[in-house]
C-alpha cells in the first residue's frame, strides 16, 4: 500500500441517516473514503462537511467528505439481533455479577443443562471467573444475581449505551453530529 493510500485510509466519512443521526453509535457508522466518494457520485448522500484533503483524476478534483447524510431515510430495526457483541453492549461491557470488564463471556441464568435457552431474557455478560463460579447452578442456588435483569434491548437502547464508548478516532468535523457521554453511569 502506498503512502497516499495509507493517509487516505485515515479519512473515513461519518454516515448520518436523513434525520442527521448516526446510523449506529457503536460501532460508529463510518464509510471508507472510497465508499463516501462513490455515494456522492451516485447522488445517494448530501455532503455536510469535508476534510482538507482532495482526490483527483486528470480532469476532476473533489474534497473528501468527512460527514455525509443519506438522502433517503433508513428505518432502523426496532430490535437488534442477538449477538455476543450486542449482548456485551446491552450490559455495557461489564460482568453482571462483579462489574469487571475483563475476560467477558456470557452466562445463561437458567443453565443450558437445565433447559435454559440462548435468548436475550436468559443471558448476561459475565467474566470467566464469575461464570465458572456460578457453573450450572441457578442464581438463587449460588447467591449470584445479575446487577440488571436481562432483557431484549431496542436499537435505541444499544445506541444510547454505545455513546458511553467513543471510538479512538473522532474527527473535529463530527462534533456537531455526535453526543458522547463523558463518563459511564453507575
Amino acid at each position: 500500500m502506498g503512502v497516499m493510500q495509507a493517509s487516505l485510509d485515515n479519512c473515513p466519512a461519518l454516515v448520518l441517516n436523513a434525520d442527521f443521526r448516526p446510523l449506529s453509535y457503536f460501532p460508529l457508522s463510518l464509510w471508507s473514503w472510497q465508499e463516501g466518494i462513490k455515494a456522492v457520485f451516485l447522488d445517494r448522500v448530501n455532503v455536510l462537511s469535508a476534510y482538507d484533503r482532495v482526490v483527483h483524476s486528470p480532469g476532476f478534483e473533489m474534497e473528501l467528505p468527512s460527514v455525509v447524510s443519506l438522502k433517503r431515510y433508513v428505518q432502523p430495526a426496532k430490535h437488534p439481533a442477538f449477538t455476543r457483541f450486542n449482548l456485551f453492549l446491552r450490559d455495557r461491557f461489564a460482568c453482571q455479577y462483579c462489574g469487571t470488564g475483563e475476560d467477558l463471556t456470557f452466562d445463561h441464568l437458567v443453565p443450558r443443562s437445565r433447559g435454559g435457552r440462548t435468548t436475550w431474557d436468559n443471558v448476561v455478560a459475565a467474566c470467566a471467573p464469575c461464570n465458572l463460579k456460578k457453573g450450572g447452578r441457578m442464581p438463587k442456588d449460588c447467591g449470584m444475581h445479575p446487577r440488571q435483569a436481562p432483557h431484549r434491548p431496542t436499537v435505541h437502547q444499544l445506541h444510547n449505551n454505545g455513546r458511553a464508548f467513543p471510538p479512538n478516532f473522532l474527527h473535529e468535523s463530527w462534533g456537531d453530529f455526535l453526543y458522547w457521554d463523558t463518563e459511564l453511569e453507575e
